[in-house]
């Protein structure tokens, strides 16, 4: 599939594979601006194997695909539907419920250690932010200016930040009453699982549109990388339930609400093939993770001192952001 996203119309007039001239079908008409055209490509290719297509256009230009081992596309249907499932609970789900199992741990620490974990919290949420923010505006490039372009990510992280922010006021509404620690706590940590599994759709967009177009090495490698990174995830939603203890099922429903989202964003990713909506999409978890960000800041501030950075804050938030650049190296690898 070849998509114009420039100005004016594009005819492919020859295609090389590894360097060697082949035969083409398609494109018979120059393909117009915002259209897309498939080219077939006459040339006996091997299961596995590299390859490097190289288009030239009729005005010299030189468009080059490396496919870095050759297969077949997954036909669409329940089974791959059923498969992308899957790798949105193993990428999603599992990673943040395993995070979650220091929470036994976290109890044990004291008032300031919790306030730095909120901090690391901070740290990790911003690094997402910011990933989402970068990946968002490069989907909303290839989506070209019909629909907006970069706009459409932030529209989304506007409609974002102020859903939950309406969320956070029915939360607190429905308490008015409860001022105990845990009930804002829970309340909090209801909110960064929201943030972080409005992330996690983006993930699960990102490993679906790689399986879609047989991207599979590149979508293997996404598994892992986003595995490992979604773990440190279930840190960040436990570090504000330190003064309570939630029941196994609440634990379960917040890992449910970060992990489960990634479920959904592989089969809209394996399905729909759209880089507007991904944008808009990334742009919703922008939004949503920066409103969480503005909710944990409050309970940072030392209650003795009144300061709400030290060193030690400052140490967390750049050992959150160390920590997802880390392990954002093996989505990268």
């Amino acid at each position: 599939m070849l998509r114009n996203t420039g100005p004016d119309p594009v005819a492919v007039a020859q295609v090389f594979v590894n360097d060697s001239y082949v035969d083409f079908t398609g494109a018979d008409e120059p393909i117009g601006r915002l259209a897309a055209d498939t080219l077939v490509l006459n040339y006996p290719w091997q299961d596995g194997q590299p390859y490097t297509v190289s288009m030239l256009t009729s005005t010299g230009l030189v468009i080059e695909h490396v496919v870095d081992a050759a297969v077949a596309t997954p036909e669409p249907g329940f089974e791959f539907l059923g498969l992308m499932a899957l790798v949105g609970t193993y990428v999603g789900v599992l990673p943040v419920l395993l995070g979650m199992l220091v929470l036994p741990i976290l109890r044990r620490t004291s008032g300031r250690v919790v306030r730095v974990l909120l901090a690391l919290t901070v740290g990790l949420l911003a690094y997402l932010a910011l990933d989402a923010l970068l990946e968002g505006l490069e989907l909303a490039a290839l989506s070209g200016g019909a629909f907006g372009g970069p706009v459409l990510v932030f529209l989304g992280a506007g409609l974002a930040f102020l859903a939950l922010t309406t969320v956070d006021k029915v939360l607190t509404g429905r308490r008015p009453d409860e001022r105990d620690a845990g009930s804002a706590g829970m309340r909090l940590a209801v909110m960064i699982a929201i943030g972080i599994g409005l992330h996690n759709l983006g993930e699960g967009l990102v490993i679906g549109s790689a399986y879609a177009v047989g991207e599979l090495a590149l979508g293997a490698a996404l598994i892992v990388g986003f595995a490992a990174h979604n773990t440190t995830e279930g840190l960040a939603i436990v570090a504000p339930l330190t003064t309570r203890r939630p029941s196994l099922w609440s634990l379960v429903g917040l890992g449910l609400i970060a992990g489960a989202p990634a479920i959904l964003g592989a089969v809209v990713g394996a399905s729909v093939d759209n880089a507007g909506l991904s944008a808009l999409l990334f742009g919703v978890g922008v939004g949503a993770i920066v409103q969480v960000i503005i909710q944990i800041v409050p309970g940072l501030r030392d209650r003795t001192s009144g300061r709400l950075l030290d060193p030690a804050m400052l140490g967390g938030l750049g050992a959150g952001v160390v920590i997802m650049y880390l392990t954002g190296l093996l989505v990268a690898a």
